[in-house]
């Protein structure tokens, strides 16, 4: 069958839309879906921890076996994010019948519909198709976004690529290992707090010329939605107190794919240095004499509170603000944090990783002299659609925490800043 896709926009809230597969391809397609705020049902033996995280917090329905027909029945929408082109084609035959559009990452010839490249500046959303050519669509895609970004007043992304002649910002422990391709590097990029649009210019023009990324499960999944289709995405979610790549594992990747002279960008969130364990991959990286450029992100630790009308420091309230990690618990011998001066500090106290540890962190902090009346807050996605927030105060807001529930990634503010903006 010829002739040209018809464009169209979609509106897909509340609607029904089919997703086939739980790997990276569905890892990469199901965030665009959600910021639609389709009703996404997932059918899949197996998820990737990205997906699973989707799934746990009920943003999206989970059949975890292989499709059925009668899983299209409503659906206004399938995509097929398998490479078994008999099951594929399975279900597109199950749509053919139902006369539901189905996308398929097997083969665009066989699809009915197409996914363009896609990119997003605040309230315009522009998607290109290239007559089939991913590689086509993407640079065009690539060159709007630019052509956006600079009539916005942002300055062109067009600063030099890392690489054998490493750039300011960037470690390298020398030339490189032996037989090591030159070409070969990694990149460690802060994405931000949640909000795509809070990626540095820098970090989104790496993305563009990445070949692998390797991406944390607190990463926008919107920046996923816009990578090329060869890239390799390697789904590096670390779930708190659930299932994770082991860090070794994941320098190792870092490493050969860029030994094997690959573009590799290290994907995380907020900035890769605050609690991000980016030091040990840089280290890595080194080690190997693997060329490394850091690319610093908007952290949670400040953009969070702010997002929920909490600066983390105000004139005359607040001089100072310290940022703990709360993964640990106090009481635990392997905590490095020292609550008990923590306590005694006038200013604000950002916790972050600290939910789950949340009872035992307030009730150190009161034993040891903070008012349990001291204002508190906790930010729950913050930035994201997903935000929500709370307000309370430091003797009872692990009570409230359970009782509104909350869950993470959450950000906790402790301090006489929370209100000082509420009018």
């Amino acid at each position: 069958m010829s002739g040209n896709p018809y464009p169209l926009g979609l509106r897909l809230a509340g609607r029904r839309v089919v997703v086939v597969g739980g790997g990276a391809v569905a890892t990469r397609r199901v965030p665009a879906l959600l910021d639609a705020g389709a009703d996404v049902l997932l059918v899949a033996p197996e998820l990737t921890p990205a997906l699973r995280a989707h799934a746990d917090a009920g943003r999206l329905r989970w059949e975890p076996r292989r499709f059925v027909p009668d899983d299209l029945d409503g659906a206004w929408l399938v995509q097929v994010a398998v490479d078994d082109r008999i099951a594929a084609a399975a279900v597109s035959a199950a749509a053919a019948e139902r006369r539901i559009f189905c996308v398929r990452a097997d083969d665009r010839a066989a699809a009915t519909a197409w996914t363009p490249a896609v990119t997003r500046h605040g309230p315009v959303t522009v998607a290109v198709l290239g007559g089939g050519d991913p590689r086509r669509a993407m640079s065009v895609r690539d060159a709007v976004r630019e052509l956006l970004a600079a009539r916005a007043g942002q300055p062109p992304a067009s600063e030099p690529g890392i690489g054998p002649g490493v750039p300011s910002g960037t470690a390298s422990a020398g030339s490189g290992a032996a037989g090591a391709p030159s070409a070969g590097r990694v990149a460690l990029v802060g994405a931000g707090p949640g909000d795509p649009e809070l990626i540095t210019l820098r970090g989104w023009r790496l993305l563009t010329e990445a070949e692998v990324v390797v991406a944390d499960r607190l990463v926008p999944g919107l920046l996923l939605d816009e990578l090329r289709p060869d890239v390799e995405l390697v789904d590096a979610s670390k779930i708190p107190y659930g299932p994770a790549r082991a860090q070794e594992e994941i320098n190792r990747i870092l490493v050969n794919r860029a030994r094997a002279g690959k573009v590799v960008v290290r994907l995380k969130g907020g900035d890769p240095y605050v609690f991000g364990r980016g030091g040990e991959e840089l280290l890595a990286c080194a080690e190997a004499g693997v060329p490394v450029t850091v690319v610093p992100g908007v952290t949670s630790a400040v953009s969070v509170p702010a997002a929920a009308g909490v600066p983390v420091t105000h004139r005359a309230v607040a001089h100072e603000f310290t940022v703990v990690s709360g993964h640990v618990a106090p009481d635990s011998p392997a905590s490095l944090v020292r609550w008990e001066s923590l306590a005694g500090l006038r200013g604000t106290l950002v916790i972050l990783m600290g939910l789950k540890n949340l009872a035992a962190i307030s009730a150190t902090l009161v034993a040891h002299g903070r008012p349990a009346g001291t204002p508190a807050a906790v930010i729950q996605e913050g930035t994201t659609s997903g935000q929500r927030s709370l307000r309370s105060t430091l003797g009872t807001v692990a009570a409230d925490v359970e009782s509104a529930g909350l869950r993470p990634p959450a950000i906790v503010v402790v301090g006489d800043v929370v209100g000082t903006l509420d009018t």
